[in-house]
């Protein structure tokens, strides 16, 4: 700023200097008045050039250099430089900070919609688009409300109450597969509001599954106890003979056993589904293991069977000299079920057969087939859920509790292998578990 005035002052001492020595004599002051306005007049041309020049830096918005480095106007340019840079930087760091933000919406499981006062939509990521059907080329400022057609969600959004959830059909939704959506709207900003959207399908499946599961439960242990508590209450209130209280008391230890045989695999799902899968480190021998299921199901034919001299006609092929890596529990409890269910289904002059396989590609086969009525292909992808039962009278009559096949699938599961279910009605069934070739080994002595 002095130097500055300073120029001014030299602007304006020159002028008058030379006015005066230009000017006659008697004309000494004129001439000097008039010099010295022409140095003001000078000066302001060459500060009216720096200020153009300052302008056109400033409209060409490069900031990687200064219109001038000296006096006021350099000082000013400096520091509107380092304004605008800061500012810019500000601006890049802000908008960083919202693709920060929109990259963390884009990841998220969940659907967002960024909705305008009149609920237009600004912005949606992925999921959203996967939940409604959105296309970022064709729905951007379009209304929400246009684009999903559903009653619900317009009273929901007329209503302006958004404290609550609503549950809305996805668009993928299908009588087959349906699609289940919780979404909910949050005001922010001003009149803004953000939709959140999340596939609730599976957890309502696992909801309905879990009320299936108590019930079946709850029904499968009401009817024994219901039984125990009959006899029981006879037992107390008649006078009954020693035959027939010998009597009532098999008939309360074949329920008493009925509800071990329930909680024994209720203890084994809960033990498959919460424990990590078996190693590579023990190996069961298939021969041994063959050896062990023939002896148990001489056992549980005789069994169900105590008054026939015609018992079930089984077969054991254990030629195969193989180890499989695995928990020998499990790897016999899933074997064991699928010939306790084939005994159970077959009718005493019916055939089981039960035999381990060499595949080609290096994998090993263990089968059970049987004779007995089969199944219709309807009921085939449901027979692994617990509980499901194709004929729930015959189911009872046999003595099962509905979860062997279940258990059977997670022991195949744990193990790596795939479970086969092939059924024809009328001719029999087979199930075939099939273990991956890096869990079979030659038999070691």
């Amino acid at each position: 700023m002095f130097l500055r005035f300073i120029f001014f002052l030299v602007c304006e001492t020159v002028g008058g200097l030379l006015g005066a020595y230009l000017v006659p004599h008697s004309m000494l002051m004129t001439g000097a008045l008039l010099g010295v306005l022409f140095g003001s007049f000078l000066w302001f041309l060459l500060d009216m050039s720096r200020v153009v020049r300052f302008l056109r830096w400033l409209r060409a918005g490069n900031t990687t250099d200064v219109a001038m480095r000296t006096g006021l106007w350099g000082e000013l340019s400096d520091r509107t430089r380092r304004l605008i840079r800061s500012r810019e930087q500000m601006a890049s760091d802000t908008q960083n900070r919202l693709q920060d933000f929109l990259a963390a919406f884009q990841a998220s499981p969940n659907g967002v919609v960024l909705l305008d006062v009149q609920g237009r939509i600004e912005w949606f990521n992925q999921m959203a688009a996967l939940h409604f059907g959105l296309d970022a080329q064709r729905d951007l400022l379009q209304h929400f409300s246009n684009l999903v057609r559903d009653p619900g969600y317009a009273s929901y959004f007329s209503s302006q109450n958004y404290s609550a959830e609503l549950m809305m059909p996805g668009r993928q939704s299908t009588p087959a597969m349906p699609v289940n959506l919780s979404v909910q709207l949050h005001p922010y900003g001003d009149g803004r509001l953000l939709l959140l959207s999340r596939d609730v399908t599976a957890l309502e499946q696992a909801e309905a599954m879990r009320r299936d599961f108590v019930a079946n439960v709850s029904h499968e242990i009401r009817t024994p106890l219901t039984v125990l508590g009959g006899f029981v209450e006879t037992l107390q209130t008649l006078r009954l003979s020693d035959q027939e209280r010998e009597r009532y008391l098999d008939l309360m230890a074949v329920q008493a056993d009925r509800m071990q045989s329930l909680v024994s695999d209720l203890l084994m799902l809960s033990r498959l589904e919460g424990s990590p899968p078996p190693g590579a480190t023990e190996w069961v021998s298939l021969p041994k293991l063959m050896q062990q299921l023939e002896q148990d199901a001489s056992a549980l034919s005789a069994a169900l069977n105590p008054l026939s001299i015609q018992l079930h006609r089984c077969t054991f092929n254990a030629t195969l000299e193989k180890e499989i890596a695995g928990s020998p529990s499990e790897l016999h409890s899933a074997l064991s079920n699928l010939v306790s269910n084939a005994i159970r289904y077959t009718p005493t002059s019916g055939e089981i057969s039960v035999q381990v396989m060499n595949l080609p590609d290096g994998r090993v086969a263990c089968s059970v087939a049987d004779t007995g009525p089969g199944i219709t292909s309807e009921h085939i992808p449901r027979l692994t859920e617990r509980f499901y039962r194709v004929d729930r009278s015959r189911s009872r009559d046999t003595g099962g509790t509905g979860l062997g096949l279940a258990i059977v699938k997670h022991v195949a599961q744990r193990h790596g292998a795939e479970l086969k279910i092939e059924s024809t009605p009328g001719k029999g069934s087979t199930f075939t578990i099939i273990f991956p070739a890096n869990r079979i080994r030659p038999l070691t002595h």
